[in-house]
């Protein structure tokens, strides 16, 4: 039975957030004033956590172990979908993360990297209440479709919860030192030639490159994502308070959405740093980056893997893309986005899609398993939560996700975050570099607020 509860409207979901934040699991669903919807939970009534080929399946009344695919063990706690709430995206269901790890059930990849983070492969809750603001209406509600039978007398708990003006948590986050990176300016030239090289011999067309970053830090990183979501406010934001680990997501890219069968994808691919204090200039860099031939030649490539990724899942025929090479604008960037649509095909739902098109092309590059053999070559650690998916699976069987970059990972007393790029073969080691630079600004910035130390190598 479908429980609808109004509350006050807020520009804002913190406070929302707040009054959750030490239920276990909480999560939030963050569109920072980009996008429509904010989506807040907490207290799964079952957990999903897979690491390597287990997975833990753990409800209040047990827990269970299991060694099959982790999408079909998640299909079967969603059960058979229920009709959508119509202006509702998610009303209950599986939200979480997919770390770009969890490829390694699908692919065939070489163990050559070291696994620094130690963190699960896929980490979902399945919730069975959700608050839910709508940014165009202007409302907020507290939903649920009382699938488990504990839910009813959860519910007013929460209420009453919202209702008071919940304080910041008291444990302060701080970052202890330097942030180094795992790719010195000499490594990483090392790296992009071996690249070229693959791609002068047409192992690939394109392969994305990443470094990671890393300091010492401890406390409790919320007041930290609050800071970031003011640099860099993105439209697929979010902050998970999980056990073992704090996820700080400034994400600007989706992964795939389906609405009543409709599949989007928005990969982005092509990126310059924005002159944020010259309008003029800025408005030249722009146009600088829509006119690239270089930068629409990555994009198309990423578009046509997409297609053929979608196209596992769609009806012959319904692949579009509606919007090609689109220079749009963020806090710290401006980037140029694609958009590909399809018809989800009779007997394929949310999680065949996102097991078939996992991980995103757009941090891979193409063909996909190839690339994703030659990253496991040249980069030295794991990408772990880092372009993986974060996002929802609905009850109804509607699905949002995005692709996780721009993210900041805390755990085990370290913070790390990511920054890469697509390398062809017309890029320059000198711009790719700094492209990475460029996207690890805000970030930098944040961790450099707590206390954090950083020496540029260019």
């Amino acid at each position: 039975m479908f429980y609808c509860s109004p509350l006050p409207y807020a520009q804002d979901a913190t406070p929302y957030y707040r009054a959750i934040a030490d239920l276990p699991w909480a999560a939030w669903l963050d569109s920072c004033g980009n996008g429509r919807f904010d989506i807040l939970c907490a207290q799964p009534v079952t957990t999903l956590v897979t690491c390597g080929p287990c997975t833990e399946i753990a409800k209040t009344t047990n827990v269970q172990h299991s060694v099959s695919d982790p999408f079909e063990l998640l299909r079967q706690e969603l059960g058979t979908p229920i009709a959508a709430i119509p202006g509702f995206p998610f009303t209950g269901g599986a939200l979480g993360y997919w770390g770009y790890d969890l490829a390694r059930r699908m692919i065939h990849l070489p163990a050559q990297t070291q696994n620094q983070e130690c963190l699960p492969d896929m980490m979902t809750g399945i919730y069975d209440w959700a608050i839910v603001l709508d940014h165009l209406e202007k409302s907020a509600h507290l939903v649920s479709q009382q699938r488990d039978p504990t839910t009813e007398k959860v519910l007013p708990q929460i209420l009453a919860r919202l209702q008071q003006n919940r304080p910041m948590p008291k444990e302060k986050f701080k970052v202890h030192g330097e942030i180094q990176s795992n790719l010195s300016r000499t490594k990483y030239e090392s790296a992009f030639n071996t690249v070229q090289r693959y791609l002068y011999t047409g192992d690939c067309y394109q392969v994305n490159l990443a470094q990671r970053f890393a300091a010492p830090a401890s406390g409790n990183s919320f007041a930290a994502y609050l800071d970031l979501r003011q640099l860099s406010p993105a439209p697929y934001a979010a902050f998970l308070n999980f056990p073992q680990v704090q996820i700080l997501c400034a994400s600007p890219e989706q992964f795939l959405q389906i609405q009543a069968g409709k599949v989007q994808t928005s990969p982005i691919k092509g990126t310059r740093a924005r002159a944020i204090h010259d309008p003029v200039e800025d408005k030249k860099v722009a146009e600088a980056l829509g006119q690239s031939a270089k930068d629409r030649a990555e994009n198309l490539m990423i578009v046509d893997l997409l297609r053929n990724d979608l196209g596992k899942c769609c009806n012959y025929g319904s692949i579009q893309v509606p919007r090609l090479f689109k220079v749009t604008e963020f806090a710290q960037v401006h980037h140029l986005v694609s958009t590909i649509t399809g018809q989800l095909a009779p007997g394929r739902d949310a999680l065949a899609l996102l097991q078939d098109c996992f991980p995103g092309g757009s941090v891979t590059g193409a063909p996909k398993q190839r690339a994703m053999q030659i990253i496991e070559e040249i980069e030295p650690h794991r990408r772990g939560i880092y372009c993986g998916a974060i996002g929802y699976v609905g009850f109804d069987g509607n699905m949002d996700s995005n692709i996780t970059i721009r993210t900041l990972v805390f755990a085990n007393n370290e913070i790390q975050f990511w920054a890469g790029g697509g390398i062809i073969a017309d890029s320059r080691t000198d711009e790719e570099y700094q492209e990475t630079l460029d996207k690890t600004a805000a970030m930098l910035k944040l961790l450099q607020r707590y206390g954090g130390t950083y020496q540029n190598e260019s």
